[in-house]
């Protein structure tokens, strides 16, 4: 079962919020003009906010103001959104299987660009090549996006770099945590993961219908919270950074970050997110082992193609492209 999506007047009212100075009053009435609703409506929307945990003050003849918002709740989303299409539809839910098998089927029913799909815990969770995904109740970003480039089948590989190089950024800016990218798209801080991708496609002939991007990132988990198998190879940015992290808001940065990436992407191609992708690599110059299914191969990584595909330079100076693999840094 879908959960109820919020209402253009809700949406309307937080991004007033959002605008307004703090502590600024807005009054009953140009809260009701800017949503185009009566008053009455305006009072029963900021109820809902109030159940939600957010603290909002009404003052007779001055109006409402905003004093605090609840760490995690889908309007605390909506407030302070700065982009144009990723993010302005969600479906938020307490728990679920996998956000990656909602997102699919909502982009099969043909949802719009952009649309997220969030839960604060996945039960069933998975990463690349099938791999469960421990996705804690509480403590990360558990999400799949659906957006739909107009570009060949060929170049879909791209947006999965594009997606580790805007993750990648708006963590920095979130965290200033030294963090790099492990090819394809695992993001890790001290060689510890604390960022999955996954991207899947729908595809017509031989263009694009969507791509879903699935994407776990480990936000606020002890050490502890990691079953014993994973604890010397994953990590959470609170770990690393030694204080708890404010998960909306690092979700609202990740949208503009994307956003950003996306726009510049469709505008000019690859070459700036290749450029973008070399740069924080953390393999690039390296000498690394590729396993893949055919066999391991050892050499330096000197950067990838156009099509995303990893080159990695052997001993004998030949160039062997790595398509599929695990990398052993």
């Amino acid at each position: 079962m879908d959960p109820k999506l919020k209402s253009p007047i809700l949406q309307k009212l937080l991004e007033a919020f959002h605008e307004a100075q703090e502590g600024t009053f807005i009054s009953g009435e140009k809260l009701a003009r800017i949503a185009n609703c009566s008053r009455t409506a305006i009072w029963k929307h900021i109820e809902e906010l109030k159940k939600e945990g957010f603290q909002i003050e009404a003052v007779r003849n001055k109006g409402y103001r905003l004093l605090d918002s609840p760490e995690w709740s889908e309007s605390r989303f909506y407030l302070g959104l700065n982009t144009k299409v990723i993010g302005k539809k969600i479906f938020f839910y307490d728990s679920i299987s996998s956000t990656q098998t909602i997102a699919k089927e909502l982009a099969l029913k043909g949802e719009q660009e952009g649309t997220i799909v969030i839960a604060d815990e996945q039960v069933s969770g998975r990463g690349r090549m099938a791999r469960n995904w421990h996705s804690l109740k509480g403590a990360g970003l558990w999400m799949s996006m659906i957006i739909r480039p107009n570009i060949p089948i060929v170049k879909a590989p791209q947006i999965t770099l594009l997606t580790a190089v805007s993750y990648l950024l708006a963590i920095k800016k979130e965290t200033n945590l030294n963090i790099g990218i492990k090819w394809p798209n695992d993001l890790l801080v001290n060689q510890k993961k604390v960022c999955g991708i996954l991207t899947e496609l729908q595809a017509e002939e031989n263009r694009v219908q969507s791509i879903i991007i699935g994407i776990g990132v480990n936000v606020n988990q002890s050490i502890e919270d990691f079953p014993p198998e994973l604890r010397n190879i994953a990590t959470s940015l609170s770990i690393e950074k030694g204080e708890k992290i404010d998960r909306m808001r690092l979700l609202q940065t990740i949208c503009s970050e994307f956003e950003n990436l996306y726009e510049l992407y469709l505008k000019k191609g690859f070459p700036p997110i290749k450029e973008l992708w070399e740069e924080h690599a953390l393999s690039i110059g390296k000498d690394i082992t590729a396993h893949t299914i055919s066999g391991s191969y050892r050499g330096i990584a000197t950067g990838i193609n156009e099509d995303g595909v990893l080159l990695l330079q052997l001993s004998n100076g030949t160039i062997q492209p790595i398509y599929s693999a695990d990398i052993e840094l």
